[in-house]
């Protein structure tokens, strides 16, 4: 028996905490439920081997609520106070490793999360909380770190503002340090500026030192101290006589950067712009329909089941279903089609879209976390964390890169001071412009900021990226594996022709037969053919003894009589000649019809052929992938002979015709065994086990429940030109991290060696508070150049 606790919304009275408890409680394998009002949570004692957290969760959504899922056990992501560099992020993710029962750590600096897996039977969310802390940062909850957010961005402001007004008296008065009244005020005003502004460093530098590690906060800790401790020392004559004072160097210092990480801030918060746009689109009100007519109520009370009246102009609250009503619906933010789309009884809508004219009565079918928005949301965030491949070498270099950084300020004071004879103050000065300059932030920030900005782009595109180093992979594919049915071609076949084996077969009998035994099959052909026959009248009888296979039909029984309904191989299973029909199935084969036989007992009967027709983008974007210089295969379970009339309608490199499901995991596992990056293109479902095994797996026509997807990518839209934007933003996405991580690297290599004097000679130097702004500002540069992707949107 274990207790599991669930957050539910959409109670909006102790009646309904009843009605979860009752409905719940009445479960097999439910001891216990007990709905807490106040804190919106079911704490469900059950059986996991008769009723597992997911029924419950299903149960709960049955009875018309909403429910926060739990996160998987052994699994939560939640927000880190106190990132400031990559050593940080290194650093937290070594802190949290370093526990056997946990077996992934990945930290965000962009996204300021951090995600962890780990064996809930040793450890729990609270050791993981405690483990952050002893590292020296502050774990909060994932809703807190979000409403923190702009908090933060006031405080990095405010203190910017501060440091700035009692740094410049510092500055205007340079000229006057032969005045001991001004030095004093100059001391005040650096000691308000080093305690205040600068502890946050201070604290940051202690916390990394108590856990034997070094990160940017030790750096910068460093650099103000010692040119503060040096001022104060010669203020106040401990070095003698006549001894240099430069107060204005640790305050501007601080003040640089400073401005640096609100800049920082700000840019980094505009790169998880996409996301937040969604979450600014849900609907707060929504205008409930009872039986004493209209109420504007909060969108969060609605229930599956509710009905709501949206009019012309309104954001429709919920998903749902069209009962009554028509009206144009501007579905942009899902799908990120501009054109509004018709709306009429029977329709579905998602919630957060606009109904632009006409009013609608929609009946609730999903709300709270299980309506599709939510659903995104939550992947877009899981996407954000998620840490590319090409990342590890900035956290490699991180590792290493602040005790370099101190070696090579010692050695740059040594050299100066001793071989080449310098005044201890210039040698002094180069030390600390070494250490002030040299910044691990910007390689942290190369990747993710690069992969925030990428992935909210797509998502404007309806491309739903689940994980972020997808983005990575994409843009290196060298070969795309294209299902057919569904994916190049609509997926909606027609029958278009019936042709009876013999001339006593009856045509309506065999229709008949046809639709009885593909009356409970999902396969487009199966509907195509129950469709044909509703049509013309004929409506399908009860078959008994059931079985469906996949990759060949079906087998049943109607009315004590066998019938095989299916493709050419059941029909060899079944030993059913074929010979009557072979002429006229190789007609229908060669105009590109997919066949299904029909025999009843040992004999065929009949024959149906289906026409497929291709999407309007299928043969644009095979074009468009070989003009990328990726090579295309079709892959099909249709026969030989359709598949190469389509293969040449869409211009595909090679193709495979009568693949059963599990034929299309070996062939993604062929191309990847020559070595070549493999993309698969399926609807999501019939194709899982391929997108799971694919390098990138991108599902097509994702609809309206995106979490069921299988696959890296979810194309929301059915078409496959999405595919093609998907690679073009990836690439652009690659782009930037390798310019972000050679501008880190490039700042870094040259910006040390002029803080180290080494170009003096030609008069080239770098006073220490202007080698903290070249540092606050290189982080600043990444993070705007990431930002830069924002213009690929408009060439998609």
């Amino acid at each position: 028996m274990i207790t599991t606790v669930i957050k539910i919304t959409g109670m909006s009275c102790a009646n309904c905490a009843a009605r979860i408890e009752k409905g719940i409680g009445a479960r097999d394998g439910v001891a216990s439920a007990v709905v807490n009002f106040a804190t919106e949570e079911l704490i469900a004692s059950h059986d996991e081997t008769a009723i597992s957290v997911e029924e419950i969760v299903k149960g709960v959504e049955d009875l018309g609520y909403g429910v926060i899922r739990p996160e998987p056990p052994g699994e939560m992501t939640f927000g880190v106070r106190g990132l400031h560099c990559a050593s940080c992020v290194n650093r937290l993710e070594t802190r949290l490793l370093e526990d056997p029962a946990v077996t992934t750590a990945v930290v965000n600096l962009a996204a300021e999360t951090g995600f962890v897996r780990f064996d809930p039977e040793r450890i729990g969310p609270a050791d993981i909380f405690a483990a952050v802390h002893a590292a020296g940062y502050t774990p909060v909850e994932l809703h807190e770190a979000e409403a923190a957010g702009h908090d933060d961005l006031l405080r990095q402001r405010n203190w910017f503002i501060f440091s700035l007004a009692a740094s410049l008296p510092i500055m205007l008065t340079m000229g006057m340090h032969h005045n001991r009244a001004v030095m004093q005020f100059n001391f005040l005003l650096a000691t308000a500026v080093q305690f205040s502004a600068g502890l946050i460093f201070y604290r940051g530098a202690w916390s990394a030192l108590k856990n034997r590690s070094a990160n940017m906060d030790v750096l910068v800790a460093l650099g103000t101290s010692a040119a503060y401790f040096y001022s104060l020392a010669a203020f106040i004559g401990l070095l003698g006589p006549s001894r240099e004072v430069f107060f204005e160097t640790s305050a501007w210092l601080i003040t640089f950067i400073r401005l640096g990480k609100h800049l920082e801030a700000r840019a980094r918060g505009k790169a998880g712009e996409a996301l937040k746009k969604l979450l600014r689109l849900q609907a707060d009100k929504a205008r409930l329909v009872t039986e004493q007519g209209e109420k504007e109520v909060p969108a969060s009370i609605i229930r599956a089941g509710d009905v709501v009246l949206v009019r012309p102009g309104e954001t429709i609250p919920v998903d749902g279903e069209v009962m009554d009503g028509s009206g144009a619906v501007d579905e942009a933010v899902i799908t990120g089609e501009s054109m509004p789309v018709m709306k009429k009884p029977g329709d579905t809508v998602t919630g957060a879209t606009i109904n632009r004219n006409g009013v609608l009565r929609i009946r609730a079918t999903r709300v709270g976390e299980a309506t599709l928005l939510a659903q995104i949301v939550r992947m877009v965030r899981e996407a954000q964390g998620d840490k590319a491949p090409i990342q590890r070498f900035a956290d490699a270099v991180s590792g290493w890169f602040v005790p370099a950084v101190i070696i090579l300020a010692l050695a740059t004071f040594l050299i100066w001071f001793f071989p080449l004879h310098a005044a201890f103050l210039t040698a002094f000065r180069f030390a600390i412009a070494v250490v002030v300059i040299a910044c691990p932030c910007a390689m942290g920030l190369a990747t993710p900021t690069a992969i925030m900005v990428g992935s909210g782009i797509a998502l404007g595109r309806g491309i739903l990226v689940k994980k972020g180093s997808a983005l990575e992979t994409i843009s290196r594919l060298q070969v795309v594996l294209l299902d057919k049915t569904g994916t190049l071609t609509t997926g909606s076949p027609t029958m278009t022709d019936l042709v009876p084996a013999a001339r006593n077969v009856d045509p309506e009998k065999l229709l008949e037969c046809l639709a009885t035994a593909e009356a409970h099959s999902s396969h487009p052909l199966a509907q195509a053919a129950v469709t044909a026959a509703a049509e013309a009248g004929v409506q399908p009888g009860e078959a008994g003894e059931y079985e469906e296979r996949g990759g060949f039909g079906i087998t049943c029984t109607y009315n004590g009589i066998r019938l095989a309904v299916g493709n050419e191989r059941l029909m060899e299973e079944e030993g059913i000649s074929l010979r009557h029909l072979e002429d006229k199935a190789g007609e229908l084969a060669g105009a590109g019809k997919s066949l299904i036989y029909v025999a009843a007992g040992t004999a065929l009967v009949g024959l149906a052929g289906f026409a497929d027709t291709l999407k309007p983008g299928s043969a644009e974007a095979v074009a468009a992938f070989r003009r990328m210089g990726i090579r295309t295969c079709m892959i099909t379970g249709d026969h030989a002979d359709v598949a190469e009339i389509v293969a040449e309608q869409v211009g595909v490199d090679s193709f495979e015709a009568e693949v059963l499901p599990a034929r299309k995991q070996e062939v993604v596992r062929e191309y990847q065994q020559r070595g070549m990056i493999t993309g698969m293109v399926g609807d999501g479902i019939n194709d899982a086990p391929a997108l799971a095994m694919a390098d990138v797996g991108i599902a097509i026509g994702g609809g309206t429940d995106v979490a069921k997807e299988t696959g890296d990518i979810v194309l929301i839209r059915d078409d496959l030109l999405d595919a093609v934007r998907a690679i073009v933003i990836g690439r652009a996405t690659l782009a930037k991290v390798k310019q972000n991580l050679f501008w880190a690297l490039f700042y870094n290599i040259l910006g040390i060696p002029v803080a180290a004097g080494m170009l003096s000679r030609y008069g080239i130097t770098l006073k220490p508070e202007y080698a903290g702004l070249a540092m606050a500002f290189s982080s600043v540069s990444v993070v705007l150049n990431s930002l830069l992707l924002r213009r690929v949107a408009r060439q998609l």
